[in-house]
């Protein structure tokens, strides 16, 4: 949890898993191992999401119960693998396979009908920009591979009684790892620069009524001096109402757009969709709306209940919705200022897909809108933010996350920090953003690490399998 923000302790990503492998490893059973590993998950899950109580109360537990249980299998390879005596071969193989395990838990319940991808090991490393850039090789399950397999072999080199070569073995293969991004890192070609965009943004703090809220970021946007921005971008529920059945809004959005001299991109609460309820960016000219986009995936239990026939219930003791949200249906790039933009939602942020599809389509600017009112005062709005780094060195592109009150940050397209206005801040920002090109391996290839991870462990295990067959008929003849 420590090396998540708000703490930031970034280098407890390398060490942080190697306490509980050790309890695994001192298993006196199998069973006893994924008893260990099940709650360890567990309690990380709890530990670091524990900023959605207020929403889910005390359901937090069982969906840490729920999640931690996809990293059993990572355990009990732990047990098997790492326990004594140990040997170089099987040291080399858990190297491999542990890492592998803990990459596909990840990519498991990074669906987003199971949670989505927030807490992984990788995203520890946002501000580690040398460990991050193995990000745009692999997506950020390449970084979660690399610590995953850093804590397997610092677990190894601090074994007690472990043989002198087997332990500087492990201390060997630990500086390798580590070395591995600032390696690629240092030998990469940086992303071309094509020109600089200036972006302002609007972040008036938590207000709840509704015209207030609009008046607060329309107030704010007038003040910005014509023709000194190319783009305006208000948070999430900036406009919390849905301004195309009270066109009063969208008129004076749009008479905001031309005094300034620049297209505002405005957050809605929409009532369209069959159940009357629709995250929406909107996309406003001096003409009105050119553009929207639609929420496609959303946050479970605070935008809907999964598989609301069973747990239904849920909303009568939490904050989680009374009735579910409508989803988006595609993606969507704006044209404006010369440049395309790709318009994502708070919560979407955090996968990795969505803003690779995006760049694919030609994204010259990924541009998140988020709100974090809820979880205001806990590290979840730091955590939020420092996805938009993960994001940026993934694809390469330069990404903006515009908070409505929480963290609004922006990233260049290698992660380096451009922006980060606070939860305490309120008020307009301005900040100037290089827009690149180029393709990252990552953009090109997609998920190839889940995907060579699942590989080695269904090879693993059927070779596993095919072993212990002949040795039972070899037993057998005897």
């Amino acid at each position: 949890m420590l090396a998540f923000p708000e703490a930031n302790q970034w280098w407890l990503g390398f060490i942080g898993l190697v306490p509980l492998l050790l309890l695994i490893r001192a298993a006196p059973s199998g069973r006893d191992a994924a008893w260990r590993t099940w709650l360890g998950a567990a309690g990380f899950v709890v530990a670091v999401h524990y900023w959605v109580i207020p929403n889910v109360g005390p359901f937090v537990v069982p969906i840490g119960l729920f999640l931690g249980a996809f990293l059993v299998p990572w355990g009990l390879l732990g047990w098997f693998l790492l326990r004594p005596p140990l040997s170089t071969s099987r040291f080399a193989l858990a190297l491999v396979l542990m890492p592998s395990a803990w990459v596909a838990a990840e990519f498991v319940w990074s669906w987003d009908r199971l949670g989505g991808p927030f807490g992984l090991l990788g995203s520890t490393q946002w501000n580690d920009l040398p460990e991050l850039s193995l990000a745009a090789v692999g997506g950020i399950w390449a970084v979660s591979f690399v610590l995953a397999a850093v804590n397997v072999a610092m677990t190894t080199a601090v074994l007690p009684r472990a043989r002198a070569r087997l332990r500087l073995g492990a201390l060997i293969a630990t500086a390798g790892i580590v070395a591995v991004g600032p390696a690629y890192a240092l030998l990469r070609r940086d992303p071309t620069t094509v020109r600089t965009v200036r972006v302002a943004g609007v972040q008036p703090g938590v207000i709840r009524p509704v015209a207030a809220r609009f008046q607060a970021s329309n107030r704010a946007t007038l003040a910005i001096p014509r023709g000194h921005v190319d783009l305006v971008v208000w948070g999430e529920s900036s406009v919390g109402l849905d301004p195309q059945r009270d066109l009063k809004y969208l008129r004076t959005m749009s008479e905001t757009s031309k005094a300034v001299g620049a297209d505002v991109v405005a957050n809605v609460d929409a009532t369209a969709g069959s159940s009357g309820l629709l995250k929406r960016s909107l996309l406003i000219g001096p003409n009105g709306i050119l553009a929207h986009y639609d929420k496609m995936r959303l946050v479970p239990f605070g935008e809907y209940i999964p598989l609301r026939p069973i747990f239904g219930w849920v909303d009568l003791i939490t904050r989680a919705p009374a009735q579910n949200r409508d989803r988006g249906g595609q993606l969507i790039l704006y044209r404006t200022a010369g440049m395309k933009i790709g318009p994502l939602i708070c919560f979407e942020s955090a996968f990795p897909d969505m803003t690779r599809h995006l760049t694919q389509m030609g994204a010259d600017l990924i541009l998140i809108q988020s709100s974090d009112s809820t979880f205001q005062d806990s590290w979840e709005p730091a955590q939020h933010a420092s996805l938009a780094a993960v994001r940026a060195v993934e694809t390469g592109r330069p990404v903006l996350q515009a908070a409505l009150t929480g963290v609004s940050a922006a990233f260049d397209a290698e992660g380096r920090r451009l922006l980060w206005f606070d939860t305490s801040h309120r008020g307009r920002y301005t900040v100037t953003i290089p827009l690149t090109r180029g393709t990252t391996l990552f953009v090109r290839y997609g998920d190839w690490v889940p995907a060579a991870s699942l590989t080695l462990l269904l090879g693993s295990a059927l070779v596993a399998g095919v072993v212990e067959l002949r040795r039972r008929r070899v037993a057998a003849a005897r």
